[in-house]
């Protein structure tokens, strides 16, 4: 993983420190914009069978952007001790694990170490495939974030072939879909390709659907002023979007968006400026 860090481009790698956080002690990359001036700060979650050093394009992006990044390595990934959980026989006890850990490591941001360089009032979160699935079920429950982006991943696990890997009560437990009385209506990016070849496009629109009937019941959640831009309120459809493209390029359609991958990433960035 040293050996990953040091290969990371030097603009980031500069900008960047390797951590545990919380009582798990998850390893962690931190990028932060300047390390003094309180950034908003996004916890992102990788897919499984990669690692946190994975896309550093991304950060590099954010810290450009002002935004400060917290990458952790899912449970059995990267710098994690035991044995190696890449398997997707081990998807859904993955997720399970990183969300009991997720208030650990947001509350390890506000730790005296980092001077109050990670803003706990303008915190993001998201993931990728198994990380996206930590990320909606997690927002499912009360939670300090005010935006989630998603890239690869699905919200009803209906569309997914857990029912021969898992148990029923695992699947019930996890499935965000079957959790959204708690969801609470902040701004939602997901990000897909049509012909995903892991990751359904269909189990990402009927959450998205669903949320955005939740939040036509319930109203938005307060927008920060950050956000407040004087203009007429974000409508439902605007504030909760699913983002496609037809056909990307990229491995299985699930690895990245192949030539569409400056349009994601441009998507992405813009959205926690705008809501963080």
């Amino acid at each position: 993983m040293i050996e990953r860090f040091a290969q990371l481009p030097s603009a980031l790698k500069s900008a960047s420190r390797l951590v545990r956080l919380g009582p798990a002690e998850v390893p962690a990359l931190l990028a932060h914009p300047d390390w003094s001036t309180p950034a908003p700060t996004v916890l992102w979650m990788h897919g499984r069978t990669v690692d946190k050093t994975l896309d550093p394009g991304r950060y590099l992006r954010w810290i450009r952007a002002g935004i400060a990044a917290c990458a952790v390595d899912l449970p059995g990934h990267g710098e994690r001790p035991g044995p190696r959980l890449h398997g997707p026989e081990h998807t859904l006890y993955v997720v399970e694990r990183m969300i009991a850990e997720i208030d650990g490591v947001v509350d390890a941001l506000a730790e005296r170490r980092w001077g109050g360089a990670f803003d706990r009032e303008r915190l993001g979160v998201g993931g990728m495939s198994a990380g996206g699935m930590a990320a909606l079920r997690r927002c499912c429950d009360d939670h300090p974030f005010r935006a989630v982006a998603v890239e690869s991943t699905v919200g009803d696990f209906s569309v997914m072939p857990y029912r021969e890997r898992f148990t029923p009560d695992l699947i019930d437990r996890l499935d965000p879909i079957r959790h959204l009385d708690g969801w609470r209506c902040v701004p939602l990016l997901a990000l897909h390709s049509e012909r995903d070849q892991w990751a359904p496009a269909q189990g990402m629109r009927n959450f998205v659907d669903a949320v955005r009937e939740r939040c036509a019941q319930t109203g938005p959640a307060p927008v920060p002023p950050s956000a407040q831009t004087g203009q007429t309120p974000a409508s439902v459809e605007e504030t909760v979007r699913l983002v496609t493209w037809p056909q990307t390029g990229a491995p299985n359609e699930h690895a990245g968006f192949g030539r569409f991958a400056n349009d994601a990433k441009n998507l992405q960035v813009e959205f926690f400026r705008r809501w963080l």
